[in-house]
C-alpha cells in the first residue's frame, strides 16, 4: 500500500473480435467461472488480478460497446449490464473495473471528436483498458499552445491500476470542465496504489498523480453538460450490475451452506430469490430505456433512462447487502468460519454501496416523478 509505480507497457496477445451477442455472453460466463476459482484467495491476500484483466482484454469482451462505425459490436445495454453482473459474480472487483471502463467508453462516444474516437476505439479493439477519474481541488489546468498544461492528482478511482488510458476530468476556469485522455506511458504520470478498503480489495483503485504534463488539444473533450447524460446513466446501470453480481455470488454460497437439510428457511430463501430476480428485471428495463436515449438523446429520454438506472442502482445495492446478510442469518455457524471468507460478499457490497450517491439519487427521483408528466412510465 502507498507505493508509487510508473505505468508499464504491458504486452498482451492480440484481442479476439467478438462477433455476436451470443458469443459475448458465452465468453463472459466462461471467464467468470475461471475468475471465481481464486477470487477468495485474491481477496484475502490482496493479489491484484492483472492476469484476469489481461484475459478479459484478450477475449474481446472489453470492446463489446465499441460503435459499429468504428468496427465494433455495440451490444445492447441490457445485455451489457448482464455481462458485467456475470463477471462481478465471479469476482466483484473485476466487475467494478469493467464498470469504470465501459462508462468511460460511453462518454468517449458522446463527447469526443471523430478523430479522437477513431484513435481510441481502435485501441479498445486491440484490448486497451480505460478508467475514469476526477482531479481534486488544487489541480492546475492552464492553456498552453495547442492544449493545456496539467498538474495535480485525482481522487481514488477503481480500475486505474489496470488502465492503459485514464479519462481524467479537470476544471479550466472560467470554462466548463474538460476530459483529458491520458496515455498510461505519458511522462509525469504516476499511480499510487493507496486503496485500503476492507471490501472490493482488488478492484484496482488508485490515485493518479501528474507532476507536469502537456496534454494536446486532440486528446481533450468537453464534459457532458447534462446531469442525466447517457454516460452518467450507464455508470449507474453498471454499478447496479456489480451489486447484482455480488448478490448472486452470496446467494450461491448461501445455497451451498444450507443444502437441503433445513426446509424451515424456505420462505426466507424465497424472499431473497424474488428480490434478486426483481433486481435483474430492473436492470433490464433500465438498459432498454438507455438504448432509447442513446438513439434519441433528447432531454426527456435521457431523464427517463437516468431515473430507471438510478432505481436499479439503489435496488441492487440493497439486494446485495440483504443477500450477504442472509448468508449468515440463514446458514448460521456453517458460514462463519474465517477460512471460508464468506464475509467478503458483505464487505464487497458495503464498500461498493459507498460509491453510490444514494440520497442524491433518491431526491432526484422524487423530483422527476413529481413533475407534470413525470409519473407517466415509458411503454418501453
Amino acid at each position: 500500500m502507498g507505493t508509487v509505480s510508473q505505468f508499464q507497457d504491458r504486452k498482451r496477445p492480440p484481442a479476439h473480435r467478438i462477433e455476436s451477442e451470443e458469443e459475448a455472453i458465452s465468453t463472459a460466463r466462461g471467464l467468470a467461472a475461471a475468475f471465481r476459482h481464486q477470487a477468495s484467495e485474491r481477496d484475502i491476500n490482496r493479489v491484484l488480478p492483472f492476469a484476469e484483466l489481461d484475459a478479459l482484454s484478450a477475449s474481446g469482451l472489453t470492446a463489446i460497446t465499441v460503435p459499429p462505425d468504428h468496427q465494433g459490436l455495440d451490444v445492447s445495454n441490457a445485455l451489457l449490464a448482464e455481462i458485467v453482473a456475470i463477471i462481478a459474480e465471479g469476482d466483484a472487483s473485476i466487475g467494478e473495473a469493467l464498470e469504470n471502463h465501459f462508462s468511460v467508453l460511453e462518454t468517449l462516444r458522446t463527447q469526443a471528436t471523430e478523430d479522437l474516437q477513431t484513435s481510441l476505439f481502435a485501441r479498445v479493439l486491440l484490448g486497451d483498458r480505460f478508467a475514469g477519474a476526477i482531479f481534486i481541488e488544487g489541480t492546475e489546468l492552464t492553456a498552453e499552445g495547442p492544449g493545456y498544461r496539467l498538474s495535480g492528482r485525482t481522487r481514488q478511482a477503481s480500475g486505474i491500476l489496470f488502465a492503459d488510458w485514464i479519462a481524467a476530468v479537470a476544471a479550466a476556469p472560467p470554462s466548463r470542465p474538460l476530459t483529458l485522455y491520458l496515455a498510461g506511458d505519458d511522462e509525469g504520470l504516476q499511480v499510487v496504489d493507496d486503496w485500503d478498503g476492507f471490501g472490493q480489495r482488488t478492484n484496482g483503485s488508485a490515485t493518479a498523480i501528474v507532476g507536469t504534463l502537456h496534454v494536446n488539444a486532440n486528446a481533450i473533450a468537453p464534459v457532458p453538460s447534462s446531469d442525466v447524460s447517457t454516460g452518467i446513466s450507464l455508470g449507474l446501470l453498471l454499478k447496479a450490475s456489480v451489486s447484482l453480481g455480488i448478490a448472486r455470488a452470496a446467494w450461491s454460497d448461501l445455497m451451498t451452506a444450507i443444502g437441503d437439510r433445513d426446509t424451515t428457511v424456505l420462505p426466507r430463501i424465497g424472499e431473497r430469490a424474488i428480490r434478486i430476480e426483481t433486481t435483474a428485471a430492473a436492470l433490464e428495463r433500465a438498459g432498454r430505456k438507455l438504448d432509447i436515449a442513446q438513439v434519441n438523446p433528447v432531454e426527456a429520454a435521457m431523464a427517463d433512462a437516468h431515473f430507471s438506472a438510478s432505481a436499479a442502482a439503489v435496488l441492487a445495492g440493497e439486494t446485495a447487502l440483504d443477500t450477504a446478510n442472509a448468508l449468515f442469518e440463514l446458514a448460521g455457524e456453517t458460514s462463519a468460519g474465517i477460512g471460508l471468507n464468506l464475509d467478503r460478499h458483505w464487505r464487497n457490497a458495503r464498500i461498493h454501496a459507498l460509491s453510490l450517491p444514494r440520497e442524491k439519487l433518491v431526491r432526484a427521483a422524487g423530483e422527476y416523478r413529481s413533475k407534470p408528466g413525470g409519473a407517466e412510465s415509458s411503454l418501453f
